[in-house]
């Protein structure tokens, strides 16, 4: 039988054209429709979101402005204020309008209070004690206090004129209605406020009514302006010092619209020009403004997505239908096949399926089996120092013991004089004795995997408080370089002590047996790490060990001292918070461990100084 396949003629090729070239238009016409409706749901859900968004921040700011806003006005009811304006060369009346400001400062939790008379000349401040000091200073040219004087409160954002540091003003008046004595301000940071808007995701601006961003989720975009500034504003704002010495560069070349939701393609600097979402929202009392520029990419994506499916769907229907209407005679194998794909898919969707969650077992088994290598550690150097913890404990039981016969006795003689100081050695036994219980208690622990800011200075004591009985055991000495009492860094307190008590050991192993037996620990921070290292005076690291000296189970101490797993654990550890542990060898003998760890950042780990 044979079968002959009939060419097609010139008119139905021309028409097949015709109508592969009208499906292909249908499709893209329809995937453009549905592009521009999904964009325009997309990005009126963006606008919700935002708005929701600037409007919790917006009500955050407008709190912690508000909280502060009675506070000179309190301030001014103090006697010591009135009586040194009336007295302003009275040198008690200054002292004791310094000590009543520092203490309302630290209370208050604000930056700075200060006094000025009704010139403007700083006669008291909470800062007087420190080289930015206030106290002789004129402030009569900022509108804070002129607003103090003309309405009873003033409220200002400004750059300190003394210090150079931003903040938020309130001042008050302070007299009787007929004659105004002086103003009492405070200066409020606004730091966190920053720091939420670094957190933010979106880029952030805070403007004022000028339209200049004073505070920004990024710090090269501060002091900017969303528009060009007009020659009387720029005028005010050099004459006031709003800004200290900042030139007011235009954000965009555009203005950037603080009325309404827009989009807008704008040239941030050192950013190429690209599409924003720009959504604005007021707040406070000074006409200020959150601004959030938003990425439409996302959304636009999204749209794009949606547009493409529903192309290719429709581009698949339309083929789908053609291929029926064409080829009926495979219909039967086309299902065969699909069916067979669909099998396909599901049998890899399954198999994917049952690897990661055997990859998910394999983590959680590895981070139990971490946690637990971190604990045995822990415990195994307690062991090692159970000798030493016991004759640490030992002492002070056995004078507890004694100072208790003691008292029983002077007691019954009636020398109650020498009971009392009986008792008070007892208490300093005692507390001496529960501190040695909790840092044990605390190296013990097993902690959760959180790492957060931990002070080095407490770590470091408190190391060296569980290595003390060794120390005692080998009579080293160590020296512990001077260092910055606020240096913080990302890790967990009892892991980082773990850490430290490993290496330490180590080093009093190392100079045990000699003369003069010292070790030497130093801490600095270097940009955006913080470096610790502990450096002994010993024989050295010979080369063989120093290729083994991170591998499990290697150690070069005799058999029942070490397992020779401290330094592999002390690495886990130092590793799982993006840190590095090394060692060498000095170059005038002995070994040197250096760890590096992420510093944590100013904002969380530096408590509010006095600033202006």
């Amino acid at each position: 039988m044979n079968t002959t396949l009939a060419t097609p003629s010139l008119p139905m090729l021309r028409r097949s054209l015709l109508l592969l070239a009208g499906a292909g238009a249908f499709c893209v016409l329809l995937g453009w429709l549905v592009y521009l409706l999904s964009f325009s749901v997309y990005v009126e859900d963006e606008r919700h979101l935002a708005a929701r968004r600037l409007e919790a921040f917006a009500l955050s700011l407008e709190a912690t402005l508000s909280r502060h806003e009675s506070l000179p006005g309190l301030l001014a009811l103090d006697s010591s204020l009135t009586e040194l304006l009336r007295e302003p060369d009275n040198r008690q009346r200054v002292a004791a309008a310094n000590a009543y400001l520092e203490a309302a400062r630290q209370r208050a939790e604000v930056a700075v209070t200060y006094l000025m008379d009704d010139r403007g000349k700083t006669l008291a401040a909470s800062n007087w004690r420190l080289p930015g000091s206030f106290v002789g200073h004129n402030y009569a040219f900022r509108p804070y206090f002129l607003d103090a004087l003309k309405d009873g409160l003033g409220r200002f954002y400004a750059i300190g004129v003394t210090t150079g540091e931003p903040g938020y003003f309130l001042a008050a008046p302070i007299g009787g209605k007929d004659q105004v004595l002086g103003v009492i301000a405070v200066k409020v940071g606004l730091e966190s406020i920053e720091q939420a808007m670094a957190g933010a995701g979106d880029t952030l601006l805070l403007a004022d009514a000028d339209g200049v961003a004073f505070l920004s989720s990024e710090v090269r975009l501060r002091y900017r302006t969303l528009a060009a500034l007009t020659d009387p504003v720029a005028a005010r704002l050099r004459d006031t010092r709003k800004y200290g010495s900042h030139t007011l560069a235009p954000l965009a070349r555009q203005a950037i619209p603080i009325a309404g939701d827009v989009l807008i393609r704008l040239a941030l600097p050192e950013r190429a020009a690209r599409e924003y979402l720009i959504t604005t929202r007021p707040v406070g009392q000074l006409g200020w403004h959150v601004v959030q520029l938003g990425d439409p990419g996302e959304a636009r994506g999204a749209a794009l997505s949606a547009a493409l499916a529903v192309a290719f769907c429709a581009a698949f229907a339309l083929g789908l239908a053609a291929h029926f209407r064409h080829r009926s005679r495979r219909r039967e194998e086309l299902r065969r096949v699909y069916t067979e794909l669909e099998g396909r898919i599901a049998e890899r969707t399954l198999d994917l399926t049952a690897q990661i969650a055997a990859l998910e077992s394999t983590k959680a088994i590895l981070r139990e089996t971490r946690d637990a290598a971190v604990q045995a550690g822990k415990l195994t150097v307690l062991g090692q120092m159970s000798a030493g913890v016991s004759h640490e404990l030992n002492q002070p039981l056995a004078a507890l013991q004694t100072f208790a016969d003691n008292a029983r006795a002077l007691l019954a003689r009636g020398r109650h004089s020498e009971v009392a100081e009986n008792l008070q050695m007892i208490s300093e036994l005692v507390d001496r004795t529960g501190r040695i219980v909790r840092q044990l208690k605390i190296f013990s622990r097993k902690d959760a995997p959180t790492p957060q800011p931990v002070l080095v200075v407490s770590a470091i004591e408190n190391a060296l408080m569980i290595v003390e009985p060794r120390r005692r055991e080998t009579a080293a000495r160590i020296d512990v370089a001077p260092m910055d009492g606020t240096l913080r860094l990302i890790a967990e307190a009892g892991r980082l002590e773990q850490v430290l008590v490993n290496l330490l050991r180590n080093g009093l192993d190392a100079v045990a047996g000699q003369t003069e037996a010292v070790l030497e620990l130093a801490a600095w921070k270097d940009r955006n790490k913080v470096i610790i290292q502990v450096r002994d005076h010993g024989a050295g690291l010979p080369e063989e060990v120093l290729e083994h000296l991170f591998e499990a189970f290697y150690t070069t101490k005799p058999a029942g001292e070490g397992l020779g797993i401290g330094l592999v654990i002390s690495l886990a550890i130092v590793e799982s918070y993006g840190g590095t542990l090394a060692a060498h060898n000095a170059l005038d003998g002995g070994a040197i461990f250096v760890v590096t760890l992420p510093a944590a950042s100013e904002n969380s780990a530096l408590a509010a100084r006095p600033n202006a």
